[in-house]
């Protein structure tokens, strides 16, 4: 069943998926790290991999599972806010971020059916 509901999960969000590049509208953005996020396409991809991990593992994991995925993307969002247009900065923000969000992913692919 876990399985089942994990590829769900990935086709809706894939399915789900706008045509806006980054996870934000890059038309709209007003900060520093999101105007260099829409700049640069590298990060921009990132930002596409770190959304749709993070909306994977939202629609997922069980509730205090999410309370804690929720709470660790706003303090990465506060880090990645302080890389300003640093694209290096950013750059690895992001590669951290997804280092975890991977490993979590990985390891509730690998638990199977419950």
């Amino acid at each position: 069943m876990r399985r089942t509901t994990f590829a769900l999960a990935v086709l809706l969000v894939l399915a789900g998926g706008s045509a806006e590049a980054a996870s934000f509208a890059c038309d709209k953005a007003e900060a520093p790290d999101e105007k260099a996020i829409c700049a640069h396409l590298p990060l921009n991809d990132r930002d596409v991999e770190m959304a749709t991990r993070f909306e994977i593992l939202k629609a997922v994991l069980p509730m205090g599972g999410q309370s804690k995925l929720r709470e660790d993307q706003e303090i990465w969002l506060t880090e990645r806010r302080t890389c300003a247009a640093d694209v290096e900065c950013l750059r690895n923000t992001y590669d951290a971020r997804l280092k975890v969000l991977r490993g979590v992913l990985s390891e509730f692919a690998k638990q199977g059916p419950q």
